[in-house]
Order: structure tokens, then sequence, then C-alpha cells
């Protein structure tokens, strides 16, 4: 069911040109697929007008992992895709930050028997996006659409 090694996961991610762009950094993928920490640091091409980092970029360093999370936990028979998604910002982000993806096995199981008869489920998942004293800079919400493959 988790097919790849999470650690080959984690390195090609490293050099995936839409987070390396942006200094984005996957510093861990659990073995098991249950937890993600990706970092981002501040660089010159990450920051806004006013110096500090770009809300895309904030975006962009939580986008495809509660999709990759969920899609290795409930394998290649069922379809899992974004949906939607929704930041709030909190405060300006300056510095390193970082941002922690934990997907409780319970929560698997309940998408697993949710989507069991073929029907669509959606689900939101949420992380909180942090700086280097641990305040929220971000809140970022992504909507999955999950089914079984028929």
């Amino acid at each position: 069911m988790l097919q790849a090694k999470a650690s080959m996961v984690r390195r090609a991610l490293n050099i995936w040109p839409p987070l390396r762009g942006a200094g984005i950094t996957v510093k861990e993928i659990s073995a098991d697929y249950d937890y993600a920490r990706v970092q981002m640091r501040a660089l010159p091409w990450n920051k806004n007008v006013v110096g500090v980092h770009f809300g895309g970029s904030l975006f962009a360093m939580t986008d495809p992992f509660w999709m990759l999370l969920v899609m290795k936990h409930l394998g290649k028979d069922h379809v899992v895709w974004d949906k939607a998604a929704e930041i709030d910002f909190r405060k300006p982000g300056r510095g390193t930050v970082s941002v922690e993806f934990r997907l409780d096995p319970e929560r698997v199981r309940q998408l697993r028997a949710a989507a069991s008869d073929g029907g669509k489920v959606l689900e939101w998942f949420s992380a909180d996006i942090l700086d280097a004293d641990g305040e929220v800079v971000a809140t970022v919400r992504k909507q999955l659409y999950l089914r079984k493959k028929a």
C-alpha cells in the first residue's frame, strides 16, 4: 500500500522545481506516511514587496502534502484529488517558517469506510505554518476529494 519509500519521495520533492524554486525543503516524511515536516527559509525571491514571505510561497509549502499522505494510505484503488483550499494569514512570516502534517490512522479508517460504497467523499484538513518562535503565521485548509475506484 505504501509503495514508494518515504525517503525517496522526500528527495524527489526536494528537487521538484515548484518547491525548490520557492526555497521550500521537505525535512521529513515518516516511513508510514503519517507525518511530514516542511520548512521554507526567507530568500530574496520568496519575499514580497514589504520583505516578508510571499503568500503564494507560504501556500505552496503546504500544497501537495495532505493529498500525498492520504493517497499513500488509501492506495491505488482510490482516487484522491485536491478540491478546494483556503489560507488565513495571521501575521507576517519572517525568517524560516515550517509546517507539520499529521495524519491520524483512525481518520484514514474513517475515510476508507466513507468511500467504501464508491461515492465521493469531501474532507477538510488543516495545518498551521509557524515561525521560528512557534507563532502561527498562517493556517491553510485543504479539501480533498476521494472515492474508491470502480
